[in-house]
């Protein structure tokens, strides 16, 4: 004999923690915002299309507006030049943001070490994950996916203040 809310409502019901069901849906529902300067956006695109479907995990609606996002995939080479562009792009996302630094120019440069090129975009933005490659294979980018995936049903709270303060890139104050 069922006592309480299950006596009304039979298996309709389904009982959990607030932040267990908000990380449930933020999981399943990531907006990417796609920072695409080289062939390493070629490789993004492969991963949107009908092999690999990137819908699977929730991601397929991707974003043109910062402020509709919740992931950034930097995907290329980035340049001093772009560096004020991506930091401002990247203020104006809502919490909680996530990173993904894709190929080897996004995460260390690449093989450009010159005085143009940004030697990883970490000295601009914090980043979450990093996935390597020249250019990085469209698994590589679903993998990063899952893992962000997974730190965001294990380890956040929607409590928890998730803006790292601590971080300094070159064009914060």
């Amino acid at each position: 004999m069922a006592v309480g809310a299950e006596a009304v409502f039979g298996e309709s019901v389904i009982t959990t923690r607030l932040d267990t069901a908000i990380n449930w849906a933020r999981e399943s529902s990531m907006w990417p915002y796609v920072f695409g300067t080289a062939c390493c956006a070629i490789e993004f695109m492969s991963v949107a299309s009908s092999k690999h479907d990137i819908s699977r995990f929730g991601a397929e609606v991707v974003r043109f507006s910062p402020r509709q996002a919740d992931l950034m995939i930097v995907a290329g080479t980035v340049s001093y030049k772009q560096a004020p562009i991506l930091k401002q792009i990247y203020d104006q996302m809502t919490e909680p943001k996530w990173v993904i630094s894709m190929g080897a120019c996004a995460c260390s440069g690449g093989f450009y070490d010159n005085y143009t090129t940004l030697q990883g975009i970490d000295e601009v933005i914090p980043v979450d994950v990093y996935v390597s490659g020249c250019p990085p294979r469209p698994e590589a980018l679903l993998d990063a996916l899952i893992h962000i995936q997974k730190k965001q049903k294990e380890n956040e709270s929607i409590l928890k203040d998730r803006v790292n303060r601590d971080f300094k890139g070159h064009y914060d104050e």
